[in-house]
């Protein structure tokens, strides 16, 4: 299931905020930008992904591995490790700051800090996936994580981030220890992505206990309509943070 952890979210834990039409899915629109086919799509499942996000309209996906057929137009992409905790993760907070649980009411004060130091795709409702847990200072929220992919007994860490003012207090590690014992505390392990090229990403979540589980492919996809310009040569992929949309893409592939 983690090979294709946005489907098996979509058809399992998180249902109630997906859409879904034959062998595709996505989340709705306003709570994330994530989109699958399932395992193993034959043609079908890419015409069911193209009639759901709508003629020419793009497609966020994040997979083992992204290989569309004919007809669709890879317009940015990226690849990142995901990786699992292992019971070397203690769960003990140890002293620091207090942590807050986070919801709509901190839709606001949640949306800013993304601002200033975004982790991925923020919308409207994202805050709707729950399980977000922040600290604050003087009344101020200056670091915050949460939870996204749900599948197989595995929750994914997400969202976690820190306002460059206050870095260097190890806020990232408390709430992601957090995170883990309230996941573990539901009898599920967690798991998260980064960038394949975030060398000290990795090696901090390596020295937190998690491991590499397998690499994982970001992709931006179209489907090609006549209105579809013709794409240049392939450039070089990104390497980018998966599911990132907060940087420029690299040029457009297009596969048919």
């Amino acid at each position: 299931m983690l090979d294709n952890p946005v489907w098996h979210t979509l058809v399992g834990p998180r249902r109630a905020l997906a859409q879904r039409h034959g062998q595709a899915a996505r989340f709705d629109p306003d709570v994330s930008v994530f989109a699958a086919v399932v395992d193993d799509p034959d043609p079908a499942a890419w015409d069911d992904l193209a009639a759901l996000v709508g003629s020419g309209q793009p497609a966020a996906m994040l997979r083992r591995t992204v290989v569309p057929p004919q007809g669709w137009v890879i317009e940015e992409g990226g690849s990142g490790v995901q990786m699992v905790a292992t019971p070397a993760v203690t769960t003990t907070p140890g002293d620091g700051p207090a942590v807050e649980s986070l919801g709509p009411a901190d839709a606001d004060e949640m949306s800013r800090l993304i601002a200033v130091d975004p982790p991925g795709p923020w919308l409207p409702r994202t805050v709707e996936l729950g399980g977000y847990v922040g600290v604050r200072d003087g009344g101020r929220l200056v670091a915050m994580a949460g939870e996204r992919m749900r599948c197989g007994g595995f929750t994914e860490i997400s969202a976690v981030c820190t306002h460059p003012d206050h870095r260097g207090r190890g806020l990232a590690t408390l709430l992601t220890r957090v995170i883990v014992a309230r996941i573990r505390a539901r009898g599920e392990e967690a798991f998260l992505h980064t960038a394949g090229s975030n060398d000290v990403a990795i090696r901090l979540y390596e020295r937190l206990g998690f491991r590499v589980r397998t690499s994982i492919e970001y992709g931006l996809l179209r489907p090609v309509t006549d209105a579809t310009a013709p794409a240049p040569p392939p450039g070089p992929r990104r390497t980018g943070h998966p599911g990132s949309t907060t940087t420029s893409p690299p040029p457009a592939r297009r596969t048919g």
